[in-house]
């Protein structure tokens, strides 16, 4: 059985684990106030869609595609990023909690994120060029061998980044931050 295409459609107030989302592709579609907790997103194609205020914490996302997609004010936790297909990889996320989520190995240059919850989350190896932090917490996210040339830290908090660990070249952070970057030197900044 081929896949299903959705277009230009809107999901509202659905429990998909009660009812189970069509395998297909979702394009220009909305999801707004919907559970999709734990259940299996693989193999699923969302193109240039938004997920409001939805649930989609624990998915299951070997080779989802997610091309120019929006997240906003969505709970996120624990989720694989670094299992979806890799080949046009976008989105961006707006009030998320995207807590212990994983991000390693992954090209995701000048992704957004704004006003979100990124505690413990796994950016190692990760390529990060021209991403953007905008009031994010990045409390215990791993930043290892990780690209952030040409990032904005300028008003993230709670991140430890080792700049000799990292490629950090042109990226903006604020005087706040330099705690931040400095803490392996177990230095007092005042």
């Amino acid at each position: 059985m081929s896949p299903t295409y959705f277009q230009d459609q809107k999901f509202s107030n659905i429990n998909f684990i009660d009812k189970p989302l069509s395998k297909g592709e979702y394009d220009g579609c909305q999801f707004l106030n919907c559970n999709f907790s734990s259940i299996k997103l693989s193999h699923y194609r969302f193109l240039d869609c938004k997920f409001v205020n939805c649930n989609l914490s624990l998915v299951k996302t070997d080779k989802t595609a997610f091309i120019e997609v929006k997240f906003s004010e969505c709970k996120m936790l624990g989720i694989r990023f670094d299992s979806c297909e890799s080949i046009g990889l976008d989105f961006s996320f707006d009030n998320c909690q995207l807590a212990n989520s994983s991000f390693y190995n992954l090209k995701i240059k000048k992704t957004k994120f704004s006003n979100c919850n990124l505690q413990h989350v796994d950016f190692g190896s990760t390529d990060l060029s021209g991403a953007t932090f905008e009031n994010c917490d990045l409390g215990q996210a791993i930043f290892e061998n990780t690209i952030l040339e040409k990032a904005n830290f300028s008003t993230a908090y709670n991140f430890s980044i080792d700049p000799e660990n990292n490629k950090i070249k042109k990226a903006r952070f604020s005087l706040n931050g330099l705690s931040g970057l400095l803490g392996k030197y177990d230095l007092i900044i005042e």
